[in-house]
């Protein structure tokens, strides 16, 4: 009854579930992983956003790289604001997702050595040439609170680094860029401000990361083991209809041959 699975189509057909099953498994897995990993991180920056501040030269130097442990950790940092070297950072969205500009201004150590520190975000001016109204930083020594992150490449965020922008205005946040207009050693990664406020509430601070959100990645997963297992469910399924279909072929050809037998 079941010598139709040697046919070329049920070989086909089988092989072909054989091969889903694990690969969806499989897939299930790589969503559970990203949701496991979404978890962490989560708590990787809850834990850094109240971790209490450290001065931002233990955690990162010239040259350094800011690791994913430090990322959106507390930093605090006291020099003196460099508005001669400050740009903004073109096309950086608000929390009212307006598009606008991130004042970028480094911040002169005691040591000598810079911190770049994103202040804000301001409005775009009326044209894309113009530099925008910046509000000026404090005066005199001031110490800066904020969260350290790494610094920008067009690899990391997938904003394309155009060159030939107006004076003072740059597209991503790079310490190793900034630093070469600087002529001074800059700590590597930037600090996001959020203490002082700012006067007049401008620029507009940057709001702390969403953590809350784990995605759908869970669902995902869940999902695909479904899937893997209503594959050898689907799979009997056919071949239990396929038998009766022939079965039901077979009588009536039976049917048919004794009608055919029967003298007139």
């Amino acid at each position: 009854m079941y010598r139709f699975l040697l046919s070329r189509q049920w070989v086909i057909l089988t092989l072909i579930a054989l091969v889903l099953v694990p690969v969806m498994i499989e897939l299930g897995f790589w969503q559970l992983h990203r949701h496991e990993n979404r978890v962490a991180n989560n708590q990787l920056i809850a834990d850094n956003l109240t971790a209490p501040p450290v001065p931002v030269a233990e955690l990162t130097a010239p040259g350094r790289e800011v690791s994913r442990e430090n990322t959106w950790r507390q930093v605090t940092a006291t020099g003196t604001f460099d508005t001669a070297h400050e740009v903004v950072v073109r096309r950086r969205l608000s929390s009212a997702e307006r598009v606008g500009a991130h004042v970028l201004t480094p911040l002169i150590l005691k040591d000598g050595r810079a911190v770049l520190v994103n202040r804000g975000w301001v409005p775009s001016a009326a044209d894309q040439t113009s530099f925008p109204s910046v509000p000026a930083p404090p005066s005199g020594e001031v110490t800066v609170t904020g969260r350290l992150r790494p610094d920008e490449t067009t690899a990391r965020t997938g904003i394309k680094d155009r060159q030939g922008l107006p004076p003072r205005q740059v597209m991503l946040i790079n310490s190793e860029q900034r630093g070469k207009d600087l002529s001074r050693p800059v700590l590597g990664g930037y600090i996001e401000m959020s203490a002082p406020e700012p006067a007049g509430k401008s620029p507009e601070p940057v709001p702390s990361p969403d953590h809350s959100s784990i995605g759908a990645h869970m669902a995902y997963a869940i999902q695909w083991w479904l899937f893997a297992a209503g594959v050898p469910v689907g799979w009997v399924i056919l071949v239990r209809r396929e038998r009766k279909d022939r079965l039901a072929q077979r009588a009536e050809s039976g049917s048919a041959a004794e009608a055919k037998a029967v003298p007139a």
